[in-house]
């Protein structure tokens, strides 16, 4: 007897994966606030993947650089002043600001492990989601990916010179190890992106956006639960320490963001918030790479609390800088 149940051919069931990584991907927003949630409420998750998070990081690093427009590239660098002045504020400026203010107040030995956590934060690049983030804001994206590149490519130069200025015997890691390991994570990531481009295309690469998206999601799923891990633990333990740390974290995020929009303010709304949440936007997972995860309890639990802004950013600051890019345009 012939069976009636539909036949689903090899392919089709080969296409689902795909399939399922663009609608993961078409969720935008609402993924990457997810990602935050499911970390916290599922511990063991993290637990299970705290080992990937260097892996992770590599990977995303990959996909982005993958991703790069070379044609947007060369157009902001036939008019480099602005990249420079970006690239110069975020890579160097900032984080002189955070170093000498925390000297300056005696941060730095009140609380060593937060001092490292939040210096971390200010001498890492912009994360290499920023565009991404920009674009899903509704900002053209293509001034963020530019002084990403830039600012990435000279982190290996100033990571260590603000690590042996500000907090040399913080890390297990000497400051020259730091610069090594960041240089050799970069251009690993860079050296697979170039391979996939050119195996595969950059047609290739525009026309599988969605699914590249999902994937890309999914890989920072494996970031954030695995920095995760203990939040909601440390919660239940200790509520006031962790809502100070939350509080701490969010405030960073948007003293970086203000900041740079003022600075910023000249060239207009729209680029100015594009820059400003590019700033404020920072790859401590790399930090975390390069460190090999040797770091104190702390500044882990900062690490994590700091992604609750970054990756909220989308959902709440949509609608303010939304009005903004509009009536800028109008």
């Amino acid at each position: 007897m012939p069976s009636i149940a539909p036949r689903i051919s090899a392919s089709r069931i080969g296409l689902l994966p795909v399939r399922l990584l663009a609608w993961i991907g078409r969720q935008g927003a609402r993924a990457i606030a997810a990602l935050v949630f499911i970390g916290l409420a599922v511990p063991p998750l993290g637990a299970i993947l705290k080992p990937y998070v260097t892996p992770a990081v590599f990977i995303l690093l990959c996909i982005s650089f993958m991703r790069l427009d070379a044609d947007a590239m060369r157009g902001y660098l036939k008019r480099p002043g602005l990249v420079i002045a970006a690239t110069v504020w975020t890579t160097i400026v900032v984080p002189m600001i955070a170093g000498l203010i925390s000297v300056g107040t005696g941060f730095n030995t009140l609380s060593p492990g937060l001092f490292l956590g939040v210096m971390l934060q200010m001498v890492a690049s912009p994360m290499m989601a920023a565009p991404a983030l920009a674009a899903l804001m509704g900002f053209d994206a293509t001034l963020v990916l530019v002084t990403l590149v830039t600012g990435t490519a000279l982190i290996p130069l100033t990571a260590p010179i603000f690590a042996h200025v500000f907090f040399d015997g913080a890390l297990t890691l000497s400051p020259l190890a730091l610069g090594g390991k960041l240089l050799a994570i970069l251009g690993g990531a860079l050296l697979v992106a170039a391979l996939v481009r050119w195996l595969a295309g950059a047609a290739a690469i525009a026309r599988h956006k969605q699914p590249i998206d999902g994937l890309n999601i999914l890989v920072l799923l494996v970031f954030v639960s695995g920095v995760m891990e203990n939040v909601a633990a440390t919660f239940w333990a200790e509520p006031l320490k962790m809502l100070g740390l939350t509080l701490l974290a969010f405030a960073v995020f948007l003293v970086l963001l203000g900041l740079t929009v003022l600075v910023f303010r000249g060239l207009g709304r729209p680029k100015a918030m594009a820059l400003g949440l590019m700033v404020c936007q920072r790859n401590m997972g790399l930090m975390m790479a390069a460190t090999d995860g040797a770091l104190p309890g702390l500044t882990w639990l900062y690490f994590a609390l700091s992604q609750f802004p970054i990756y909220l950013s989308p959902l709440l600051l949509k609608p303010l800088v939304g009005r903004g890019v509009d009536t800028d345009r109008s």
